[in-house]
């Protein structure tokens, strides 16, 4: 990773350290901030001891993160438009990481240090739209554009959805306990586990859920929380030293070769569907006329074609991405870059058929194949840095999961039902690459239990949840935007 600094003014390497230092010490916050959701439970019905369970959960979030993947890290960068994804420059990178960064710091530590079960999934996409808002005011672009608002509905509606479902589901496992063993000691809290049956533990088959589910719940936290760093250190390299990260070196003569084909493919793609695209992407126009590339580059549909042209004879020969120059591997990403957020809008048009939207989208994940990608040191250090933050601070959240929530102590079927819920939300918000919070589903979960089991929520609570799952959003975004904006003056 020490060749990244090579060649670079003293101050540009400075702010690179600081920009990943900022990187890391916000996974290490997450770490402890959002892993106290995963070992809440278990800490709290005495399945495990404390130490124990925080070592555990530490060891199962990295190894989430080195596994996980970089699908959701690649949904937190294309949050913001391609515009700004192709033409941001050293000094505007700059301020974009440390707006973001300093924002989602700044809240995730107030809320952690009040007890507050707030969301780092909300507090960075915040930071993220309040940046890509404030680039548009900035810049005299309409907020429409500010923001890839297709795909922050698809993420906002993921961070909704998930924990309505998570306190429905929990709720609903709950009561299915119930209904199939309702004389168990499952039932039980750890209070009356003490005071009728003088044990310290859950029963066995009950603490072995406990453990295994909050060690599912960790794993899962690591592969998508973990991710959303992983972006965020790929967008601090991209930003800061593009010549070196914005294509992936280690890419075979084959994936190369594979992406030239998608371009290829992509045009008969296009001609192939020329009756219903041709408005849309002035296809004859582009043919008749061999439109060209303007000198300032832009993404636009009806310069689609001539984008293609411009690839196909930049990757012409190319077998190592590292034997073109700087520039010319900008140019390659920012071409590719295009042409993926064209498909993507493609393939929402009327009168495709399901089949050619499948093709579109076989066609986008081969062009990305070698622009969506994380190095192995990178992985890495967001999954140190999370493991280790999983480590320390864990007891101000799970004393108000425990006990904080419901109007009475948890039971151990409601701490399984909510982590079981918890796992199957998160993992199946990993596999269609949806950031989601961690904090909410689990502790959504709980508050569900409480109702299924007609304990009663602490209303107090609770609101001071509902309160920081709404402030937080747009907090961070005036945040961020206010950063970004300071930053661009200073450096501009």
């Amino acid at each position: 990773m020490f060749h990244l600094f090579s060649g670079l003014d003293f101050w540009i390497g400075a702010s690179l350290v600081l920009a990943l230092a900022f990187v890391l010490a916000f996974e290490f916050i997450n770490g402890f901030h959002d892993t106290a959701n995963a070992v809440a439970t278990v800490i709290y019905t005495k399945a495990m001891p404390p130490h124990l369970a925080v070592m555990l959960s530490g060891v199962f979030n990295f190894l989430g993160v080195l596994l996980g993947g970089v699908g959701v890290a690649y949904a937190i960068v294309h949050l913001l438009p391609v515009e700004l994804l192709i033409n941001v420059d050293t000094g505007q990178g700059l301020a974009m990481v440390f707006a973001m960064l300093t924002a989602a710091i700044a809240w995730n530590l107030g809320t952690w240090y009040f007890g507050i079960p707030a969301s780092s999934s909300h507090t960075l996409i915040g930071s993220i739209l309040g940046v890509g808002l404030a680039n548009a005011l900035l810049t005299d672009l309409p907020l429409g554009e500010g923001v890839n608002w297709n795909k922050a509905i698809d993420i906002g509606l993921s961070l909704v959805v998930s924990p309505v479902a998570g306190c429905v589901v929990a709720g609903c496992l709950l009561l299915l306990f119930k209904r199939w063993w309702p004389a168990s000691k499952m039932h039980k809290t750890p209070e009356q586990r003490r005071e009728i049956d003088s044990k310290k533990h859950p029963p066995f088959w009950n603490r072995l859920v406990l453990v295994l589910s909050a060690m599912g719940v960790s794993f899962v936290h690591g592969s998508n929380d973990g991710q959303k760093g992983i972006g965020l250190i790929m967008l601090v390299l991209i930003g800061i030293v593009p010549a070196q990260f914005v294509l992936n070196e280690s890419s075979t003569t084959y994936q190369i070769d594979r992406t030239r084909d998608a371009a290829t493919h992509l045009s008969a793609f296009y001609h192939r569907n020329q009756a219903t695209l041709d408005d849309y992407l002035a296809l004859s126009k582009s043919r008749d006329n061999g439109a060209e590339l303007p000198k300032h580059f832009r993404c636009h549909p009806q310069l689609t074609l001539a984008t293609i042209d411009a690839l196909q004879a930049d990757l012409r020969g190319v077998t190592r991405y590292s034997d073109l120059s700087p520039a010319k591997r900008v140019d390659i990403r920012r071409y590719l870059l295009c042409l993926d957020d064209t498909a993507k809008k493609v393939a929402t048009l009327d009168g495709l058929q399901d089949r050619d939207r499948a093709d579109l989208n076989q066609l986008r994940a081969d062009l990305t194949a070698t622009t969506e990608y994380a190095p192995l040191w990178v992985i890495v250090a967001v999954a140190l840095a999370l493991g280790a933050g999983t480590m320390v601070g864990w007891r101000r959240v799970v004393l108000t999961v425990g006990e904080k929530i419901g109007k009475q102590g948890m039971t151990y079927a409601q701490g399984m039902s909510a982590q079981l819920t918890a796992v199957a939300a998160i993992g199946m918000a990993n596999v269609f690459s949806l950031p989601v919070s961690t904090t909410h589903v689990l502790s959504s979960g709980v508050a569900g239990t409480m109702i299924a089991n007609k304990s009663g929520l602490h209303h107090g609570t609770i609101r001071t949840i509902l309160l920081a799952w709404v402030l937080t959003l747009p907090a961070s975004m005036l945040l961020a935007a206010g950063l970004f904006w300071l930053g661009v003056s200073i450096i501009g």
